[in-house]
């Protein structure tokens, strides 16, 4: 991906639009999770209800750090792991920017493994919100033919299309970190 096109990216995700990003894992709707429009968008294309929260990418521990309670010993498991395919539940932090899409009392980090992507997250200087590009139910999508034709009968569509070619297509592995004892909510 050419700089200028990073930079339309930007521009779009700073105008509230939705974006279908190349992931580590599989295709991404992305949008800024500050922007309640753009997130309430997401849930559109998605058909996910939004009792559902979504996931959030940040670009360092951090950030991550600003949203949610990171204790050492969660920090020391999250630098081993990220950035990577893992998505890490931990209790949400009060105040702070507001963030659209999320649970109240929990949210699920994470750090791609996409350098693209975290200098996307650090230009923008907020967090995206990024879920699967594929209607809730369908299967996660590989390629971006897989996205377009999932989309292709609806009237709401994500603003932009990035073509990152084949992904790997195993969605990230999700862990509930707010108890002493880890859950695992999907693995790889």
């Amino acid at each position: 991906m050419k700089t200028r096109d990073l930079k339309r990216v930007l521009a779009f995700l700073k105008a509230g639009k939705v974006v279908v990003f190349p992931t580590d894992t599989v295709y991404g709707l992305l949008a800024d999770a500050t922007n309640k429009k753009a997130v309430a968008k997401v849930f559109v294309i998605k058909k996910r209800p939004t009792t559902k929260p979504l996931p959030v990418f940040v670009d360092t521990i951090a950030r991550a750090k600003k949203i949610a309670f990171i204790s050492r010993t969660h920090k020391a498991y999250l630098k081993r792991r990220w950035p990577g395919p893992f998505t890490a539940v931990l209790d949400r932090k009060k105040g702070g920017q507001p963030l659209y899409g999320v649970a109240s009392k929990t949210i699920a980090l994470r750090i791609p493994n996409v350098p693209k992507i975290r200098l996307l997250i650090r230009q923008l200087k907020r967090p995206l919100v990024a879920t699967s590009a594929n209607i809730a139910g369908k299967p996660s999508c590989r390629t971006l033919e897989e996205v377009k034709k999932q989309f292709a009968r609806q009237k709401t569509k994500p603003d932009i299309f990035v073509d990152g070619g084949t992904l790997p297509g195993t969605p990230s592995q999700v862990i509930d970190m707010t108890t002493s004892t880890y859950i695992v909510l999907r693995s790889l």
